[in-house]
Parts: C-alpha cells; structure tokens; sequence
C-alpha cells in the first residue's frame, strides 16, 4: 500500500476533484493530508491566485466545471469564492485531520456548493465530524498552532501551490499532474534521466524586473 503526502487547501476546487479523482481511480494509494494556508504560500512566493487575476479568474472556473464534467465528478460552486478558508482548515484540523473529515469538508464545500467560513455555515459539518463546541475548538490556540506548522512545513518542502503531491522529495502540483506523480512513484529514477534530468539544470536566458 502507497503512502502519499498530499498538500491542500479547501479554498481549492481542484484539491477536491484530485481527491475525488484519486480515491475513486486509485484505491490502492493512501493520501496523507497534509493542510496549508494557500494565501500564505502565494505570499511567501510573491504570488497572486488564478482568482484575484481579472480574466484567469473566469477561465479557470469555467475550466474546472469542464473538468469535473469530465472525470464525471459533481462539483457545484460555493456562494463566495475565493472566501477565507481559515476556519474550514481548523475544522479539519480539530477532527483529527484524517482524509475522511477533509472528504466531508471539501463535499460540504465543491459537492453540495456550501459556504464554510461563518460558525453557522460550519455547525453542521462540526455535527457531523463529531467536533463538540466548534467555535472554541477552531479558535483553540493549540489547532491554529498545528495548521500554521503544517503550512511552515508544507514551504520547507519547496510547495508553491495546491494541490500537491510529494513524491520523492518532489513536488508534483496541480490535479493534471496526477498521472505524471504516480508514473514517478512507480520509477523514482525517471527524473534522474535524459531530458528530465537537463530540465532542472536549464539556464535562464532572460528575466522579468
């Protein structure tokens, strides 16, 4: 059985359908998710989001309604996006951070097209992760703590966006790179090869000031 480390946030559609995608098409892999905070990973690389870019931002939601279209996954969008996701993360966090709470969220969220950012919105999914007093355990310091390390740890890695699935030290971001992650976990030594291998010692030829 295949251990994966998976990085998400729940701010991201395309976090939920390589979920939805993996544990439907792959049920031999194990996920181990892994939560970070994307707003701070965009900003520790000095990054926008596909959402606060005027035109990208409507691409890329018609694209990811093509998309789960495509791997015949539902997805409905929720009433605000982008929306903070802070209290969701810690959510997931408080319920023990196993992959079936973070499934319940991201349904709650990209299935059912559910707001989680209120403590209203969250009470039902609370109830149904068995979370007794949501709003303390959220605003608990010790579950903030734990998802502020796990983002600190997922930029130590090299993350630079979600989802991402590491993969021999390697980060392989984006739902389309899920083929190209498990082809690489089959043959580790591939991107130690030809092409692969001059790819990452390239020069740069120009660059933007």
């Amino acid at each position: 059985m295949a251990f994966l480390p998976w990085y998400f946030d729940v701010l991201s559609p395309f976090a939920y359908l390589q979920l939805e995608w993996i544990t439907r098409d792959w049920p031999e892999l194990v996920l181990e998710p892994r939560p970070v905070v994307l707003g701070a990973v965009l900003a520790h690389h000095g990054q926008l989001g596909p959402a606060e870019i005027r035109g990208k931002r409507e691409f890329t939601y018609r694209y990811v309604i093509w998309r789960a279209w495509e791997l015949g996954i539902p997805l409905r969008f929720p009433p605000r996006h982008p929306f903070n996701p802070l209290a969701a993360l810690r959510l997931i966090v408080a319920a023990g951070g196993g992959i079936d709470a973070v499934r319940t969220v991201f349904r709650h969220i990209w299935a059912e097209g559910k707001g989680a950012e209120s403590l209203e919105e969250l009470a039902p999914l609370a109830a149904e992760l068995g979370v007794d007093d949501h709003t303390a355990r959220i605003a608990d310091p010790v579950v903030k703590e734990a998802l502020r390390a796990s983002t600190d740890a997922a930029l130590a890695a090299g993350i630079f966006g979600v989802p991402t699935l590491l993969v021999d030290g390697q980060c392989f971001f984006g739902q389309d790179a899920t083929p190209f992650a498990l082809a690489v976990q089959a043959r580790p030594q591939m991107l130690r090869e030809g092409e692969y291998a001059r790819a990452a010692e390239i020069p740069a030829g120009a660059s933007r000031r």
